[in-house]
């Protein structure tokens, strides 16, 4: 999941392409990215789209950011795309536990009626200071949340919170990096609103990497280049992992005079994947 491309809900022209591309996810958005004349239409379009299973074959996963659990849109987009095989159902305003139980009981609800076989994930979006405070317990609500996503933009620029300083955006990256692992799911990075800062987008990249992030939003098909390289295991990295694996398929639980234990073994594991070409 090094890359992960926002797809427009009302951009149709742009679905195979994007789903030709370099990205490891796709993200098909039917929130911030539509305008609200166009969504009906959006919702159409994409479970069109995403309903061809043919297209399926591309192997990418598949992400739908839903409009909010609170809106008058959440329960048609829910009714038009839970039935579709979508890996995550992204989640976006959420700032409790709560909430995120009142939105899996209507999912669920939805899900039943359909006839709903394949129950996709949920990656909820943390962007207010509310729900960044909370994101330990977000992340801990329900067994089919899968990831914490940062929202940059919604949780600095409506408090004057630069991300032009670093500091502000580690700062941000740690503590959402922390509720998701006391939950025990994955976290993902903001988008990056730059389209030619690839410096910026790399500095923001590179520190996700270094707290554990497992990729980042790209809002553009020419961020995916620089997402993949960033989050790309190094060759030291790679050979350093298959080291554990074997080690730990021999029966092996000390490496180079190190304790390997399940958390390390399963890093090891998902760097051998990713560097034998299974990014998702």
């Amino acid at each position: 999941m090094r890359s992960k491309l926002f797809v427009p809900g009302d951009r149709p022209a742009l679905f195979a392409k994007a789903m030709a591309g370099a990205a490891d996810v796709l993200s098909f958005d039917l929130e911030d990215a539509v305008a609200a004349s166009a969504k009906a239409e959006a919702r159409t379009q994409v479970a069109a789209f995403l309903g061809d299973a043919p297209h399926r074959v591309a192997g990418k996963q598949v992400i739908v950011r839903v409009n909010a659990w609170h809106s008058p849109l959440w329960e048609d987009d829910l009714r038009a795309v839970l039935a579709l095989d979508v890996d995550l159902i992204n989640l976006p305003k959420i700032e409790s536990a709560e909430q995120v139980r009142q939105a899996v009981a209507e999912i669920e609800a939805i899900e039943a009626r359909l006839r709903v076989r394949h129950a996709p994930g949920l990656l909820v979006n943390i962007e207010t200071p509310r729900a960044l405070r909370h994101a330990a317990a977000i992340a801990s609500a329900h067994p089919r949340i899968r990831g914490l996503q940062l929202g940059l933009g919604d949780l600095f620029e409506p408090h004057g919170i630069r991300r032009s300083a670093l500091q502000n955006v580690h700062a941000a990256q740690y503590a959402l990096r922390m509720a998701a692992a006391e939950a025990g799911v994955f976290a993902y990075d903001a988008a990056f609103p730059g389209l030619e800062d690839e410096a910026g987008f790399r500095a923001e990249a590179e520190s996700a990497r270094a707290l554990g992030y497992v990729g980042k939003s790209c809002v553009h098909p020419r961020q995916v280049a620089w997402a993949n390289a960033v989050f790309a295991p190094t060759q030291d990295e790679i050979e350093a992992a298959r080291h554990i694996v074997d080690a730990a398929r021999d029966g092996v639980y000390a490496v180079d005079g190190r304790m390997v234990d399940a958390p390390f073994l399963a890093r090891a594991r998902a760097v051998v994947a990713m560097a034998d070409g299974n990014h998702a």
